[in-house]
């Protein structure tokens, strides 16, 4: 994770995004906080920080930094210019870190955990707005895993974890309207528990969320229809108000990279 220090709305580069809607700083790190808060004293996960830096608001959402696999981390390599400077900070955090850093060829390109999420034993890689088809072949060659492309269909839902997001080995949440029809169809047969989200709560960006063991955090306000899907699996629900980092087109998963 990386504090909101320098986070703000300084550029129009997604749907959800307008320099007319500033963040509110001082409720942006205290939104971020309870987070943060939430992960290691209630749920017990340990988080490292990413130090922030001036003049790259976005580095807070962690999760598109890239890719962390055992002890490799695959950078991202940024559309937007705006973002592409936040690559060299991401490489020396990575390589002070002891990870061994590897990065794809530049005419890819790839947005890190923000589109490739792990789902029972695959690599799902949404593809389109933010990252390259072809990327998903140098993934499946230096990971030597099951790569599988999904074609992201809705601009508002630029990234697959906003609109995916794996809950076990058998549940994920989704947004299928967010998908092509090839994507819908890969999806229904590598989740065994596909569990759908209504327009509304896919625009509360529910589908951006942190599955910790059996717990569930998620942006505040989700339907009491998908509420009661999720605890009759056993899960446990923590919701955030999380609406500052909603104006940037961001939620729970979006701030957290996961290192395995």
């Amino acid at each position: 994770m990386c504090r909101p220090t320098y986070y703000t709305i300084a550029y129009e580069i997604n749907p959800w995004m307008s320099l007319k809607r500033q963040a509110n700083h001082r409720r942006a790190l205290m939104q971020w906080t309870r987070l943060h808060e939430l992960l290691t004293r209630r749920l017990k996960a340990r988080v490292k920080l990413l130090t922030p830096k001036p003049g790259v608001p976005d580095l807070v959402f962690t999760a598109n930094a890239g890719l962390a696999v055992g002890r490799t981390f695959i950078r991202s390599n940024f559309r937007h210019p705006q973002r592409q400077r936040e690559e060299p900070h991401i490489e020396r955090h990575v390589k002070r870190s002891g990870f061994r850093l590897v990065t794809l060829p530049r005419r890819y390109r790839f947005e890190g955990e923000g589109d490739a999420l792990w789902m029972n034993g695959a690599l799902l890689f949404g593809f389109r707005f933010r990252s390259d088809a072809p990327a998903h072949e140098e993934l499946a060659r230096l990971l030597h895993t099951q790569v599988l492309p999904v074609e992201l269909a809705d601009r508002r839902f630029y990234h697959l974890d906003t609109c995916f997001a794996p809950l076990d080995d058998r549940a994920a949440l989704w947004f299928p309207k967010a998908f092509d029809r090839y994507g819908r169809k890969v999806i229904e047969g590598l989740v065994e528990d596909p569990i759908s989200v209504s327009e509304a709560d896919a625009k509360r960006f529910v589908c951006n969320a942190i599955a910790v063991g059996r717990s569930i955090v998620l942006q505040e306000g989700s339907s009491s229809t998908l509420r009661r899907q999720l605890m009759r699996r056993g899960f446990r629900l923590y919701p955030l108000d999380l609406s500052e980092f909603l104006k940037a087109g961001g939620s729970a998963k979006c701030l957290v990279l996961r290192i395995f």
